[in-house]
Order: C-alpha cells, then sequence, then structure tokens
C-alpha cells in the first residue's frame, strides 16, 4: 500500500518531508528502504510471485504450531506468513499492552519488517484496538510535527496547529490556554525552562533537605541528623555504635567544654563558625523559597475556583437583565473577571520570575 510506505517513512523521518526527499533522490533506495525496516515497493511483485505458492495439505504454523489450512495463513512481504489467530493475538499485545503502533514488525525472529497499516485493520476485529492503533499513529505524527501540539486540558482530543514553533499563548477551541511550546498555562513572564525547574522544585524533596539543613545539626562523629528540642548545650548521640559527646553550638568535642553547659566557649573557632554559617545560609535559603512559595500558591489556589466566580457573575448578570439591561450592557462584568483571573495568573508566574532572578538594580526595582 503506497499509503502506509509513506507514512512509514514519514514516520522514520520524524515527518519532515524536506529530509526525507533529500534522502529518497540521493539514488541509493536500498539502503533508504532497509533503514525504513519495508520492502523495496519494486521488488514486491517478485517477492509476492515466489511466496504464493498453493497447497492442498494443512501446515503448521511457526508460532502455536497448529495445523491450518494454506489459506488460513497470511504475512507480510517478506514472506513469513502465520495462522489469522495468532496475527491478531500478536497485534493486540503490541498495540495494548506495550503501546506499540508505527513500529510493529514483523512477528517472525530476526524480520524487521514493519506492519502496514491495512494489515493490522484487516486482522484485528476489535473496535478498541483499532482504535487505539489509530490514536498511536495520530499521537506519532502530532509529537513529531514541530507545528502541532495536543490540547493538554482533561478530556479533549484537539490539536492547536501554529505558523511556527514558538514559546507563546495558544487558544484551543475548548477555550484552554497554554504555552505552545511546554504545554503549560501560559506563564508570561518566566520562561519554560525556570517554570519546568520551579515545578520540579515544588514536587520533589528539595526543600525537605533544606528544613532539615536548617532545623537540625549532624552528629560530628557519625553523621546521624540530631535535632534540638529544649535543654542545654550538652548533647549525646543516640546511635548505640556512637554516643558521642558534642556541643550544639560549635559542634566540637564536648569535653573541652567544662562546666559550660549553656554558654560556648569555643564559638568563634574556624570551624564551628563554618558550620554555623553553613546553616545561617540554609535557613535563608528556605525562608526565601517559602516566600515565593507561598503566595505562587495562595494565587493558584484562586485561579482553582474562578469557575465559582464566573457562576457568580453569570446569576448577577441575568439579575441585572430583568431590571431592563441589555445583553451587552452587562458583559463588563464578565470583561472583569477575565482580567482579574488574567492578572492573577501573571502576579503568580511574577513570583517564580523574582525567586530565579539575580540580584542587582533591575531586581530591586521589579520587586
Amino acid at each position: 500500500n503506497p499509503a502506509t510506505i509513506t507514512r512509514i517513512l514519514l514516520s522514520h523521518f520524524n515527518w519532515d518531508k524536506e529530509k526525507l526527499m533529500e534522502r529518497y533522490f540521493d539514488g541509493n533506495l536500498e539502503k533508504l528502504f532497509a533503514e525504513c525496516h519495508v520492502i523495496n515497493p519494486s521488488k514486491k511483485s517478485r517477492t509476492r510471485q515466489m511466496n504464493t505458492r498453493s497447497s492442498a495439505q494443512d501446515m503448521p504454523c511457526q508460532i502455536c504450531y497448529l495445523n491450518y489450512p494454506n489459506s488460513y495463513f497470511t504475512g507480510l512481504e517478506c514472506g513469513h506468513k502465520f495462522c489469522m489467530q495468532c496475527w491478531s493475538e500478536y497485534l493486540t499485545t503490541k498495540i495494548m499492552e506495550e503501546g506499540m503502533g508505527q513500529t510493529i514488525s514483523c512477528p517472525a525472529h530476526g524480520c524487521d519488517i514493519l506492519v502496514d497499516d491495512n494489515t493490522v485493520m484487516r486482522l484485528i476485529t476489535d473496535s478498541k484496538v483499532k482504535l487505539k492503533y489509530q490514536h498511536l499513529i495520530t499521537n506519532s505524527f502530532v509529537e513529531c510535527n514541530r507545528l502541532l501540539k495536543w490540547c493538554p486540558a482533561p478530556d479533549c482530543h484537539h490539536v492547536v496547529k501554529v505558523q511556527y514553533p514558538d514559546a507563546k499563548p495558544v487558544r484551543c477551541k475548548c477555550g484552554r490556554q497554554f504555552c505552545f511550546n511546554c504545554g503549560e498555562n501560559w506563564h508570561d513572564p518566566v520562561k519554560c525552562k525556570w517554570l519546568k525547574k520551579w515545578i520540579k522544585k515544588c514536587d520533589d524533596d528539595s526543600e525537605t533537605s533544606n528544613w532539615i539543613a536548617a532545623n537540625t545539626k549532624e552528629c560530628p562523629k557519625c553523621h546521624v541528623t540530631i535535632e534540638k528540642d529544649g535543654g542545654c548545650n550538652h548533647m549525646v548521640c543516640r546511635n548505640q555504635n556512637c554516643k558521642a559527646e558534642f556541643c550544639w553550638v560549635c559542634l566540637g568535642p564536648w569535653e573541652p567544654h567544662g562546666s559550660a553547659w549553656y554558654n560556648c566557649n569555643r564559638y568563634n573557632e574556624d570551624d564551628a563558625k563554618a558550620a554555623r554559617d553553613a546553616q545561617e545560609r540554609s535557613r535563608a535559603a528556605l525562608q526565601r523559597y517559602l516566600f515565593y512559595c507561598n503566595r505562587y500558591m495562595n494565587h493558584m489556589q484562586s485561579l482553582r475556583f474562578e469557575h465559582k466566580l464566573y457562576a457568580q457573575v453569570k446569576q448577577k448578570m441575568e439579575e441585572m437583565q430583568q431590571h431592563n439591561m441589555s445583553w451587552i450592557e452587562v458583559q463588563f462584568l464578565k470583561k472583569a473577571v477575565d482580567v482579574l483571573c488574567q492578572c492573577r495568573a501573571t502576579l503568580m508566574y511574577t513570583y517564580v520570575f523574582a525567586f530565579y532572578l539575580k540580584k542587582n538594580n533591575q531586581s530591586i526595582i521589579f520587586e
């Protein structure tokens, strides 16, 4: 099938037709078709003649080893034939369990010829499997095309197309606005790479480490994490294999401190000062992160309830229309809510922008 061969060739080149045309007209077609795992169309007729021998006797399938009439076997242009049942189960497994669509190869050992679309549609009877296969092929086309992007809205199956790929806001038919480059909600003024870094920072446990560094200390001997909840500066490690005694303030051995239970006389030694400076930096970093994170989360929470605000405004607009105001005259309420939500979203992302902004005169003006 010329359409399937073209689809396989385009898929191999990530749907870049210019690259495909360049390779095609280079002249080495055998190498091209071998790389794409398809049989050269000019050799198909000869291959088909070699493999269309009719036999009145039953023959065993090379997968299930059951005997079937020759008419119950089918195969690809490579010449390998298997029974209909094994073909159907093989394709179903590849599609439904392994999520493969455009890269399903012949089930024969060592054969890498790809299965064409017509063969898949002919051998699979389950409509759900067929639909999944078509979705996998379509998804491959969309993901490889730089000008296309799936809408990230839940249960939306639309694709957005642009004239040129860039980090810019696009709006789907369903009403969802998102960044074409990264797929997140439009996040001006922060760039995609910084937003991705911020989201990862909020999702992982990186700030747990900051909290531990800011509120606990390590035993200077066995490095077990210790939290001080009161008492004097004399610390005894509870690790049964350690039991080291040290000063909570300077982290040095307790023995030189003598009777200084609440005052450390070795506070200004270099090693103790370095340990305290590191802890202060961790505390400052944690406080800075929490400052921007709390404000970011507050605005995000407000945006999640915007549908309730729109419902209230809609009810108010209907009440105003009952008092002799036209539909056009009450639209200012909806526009006001649109602007409010847009401002909230922009302000929310300014906290991400400020978090990664380098300290200079411009950052002071921005804040």
